[in-house]
């Protein structure tokens, strides 16, 4: 069973900083594009940011400029670094292995105007 921690949510002001981490207890972590969701109260989740096994990196209009992601096959682990935080930006973010069914369990992101 394939499992995803996602650590680093919290409390931030508007205009701070976050990042998020993504640890994979699968050995074949380097051969999937990971990605990002987020989820605000009464909405669809929406996929924030993906990044490809070569480490191309594609983002939602609404984070562009603003948010990175990243990752590093050899701790199995994908970032989301998230700049210039809105309040608009609060939700449960989730990491996804592209294409799976596998989704880590959520942390809390809550920005405060």
């Amino acid at each position: 069973q394939v499992q995803l921690v996602e650590s680093g949510g919290g409390l931030v002001q508007a205009g701070g900083s976050l990042r998020l981490s993504c640890a994979s207890s699968t050995i074949a972590f380097r051969l999937y594009a990971m990605s990002w969701y987020r989820q605000a109260p009464g909405k669809q989740r929406e996929m924030v940011a993906i990044i490809t096994t070569s480490g191309t990196p594609n983002y939602a209009d609404s984070v562009k400029g603003r948010f990175t992601i990243s990752r590093d096959n050899a701790q199995s682990t994908a970032y989301l670094q998230m700049n210039s935080l809105k309040s608009e930006d609060t939700a449960v973010y989730y990491c996804h292995i592209h294409g799976t069914t596998h989704w880590g369990q959520g942390t809390q992101v809550t920005v405060s105007s």
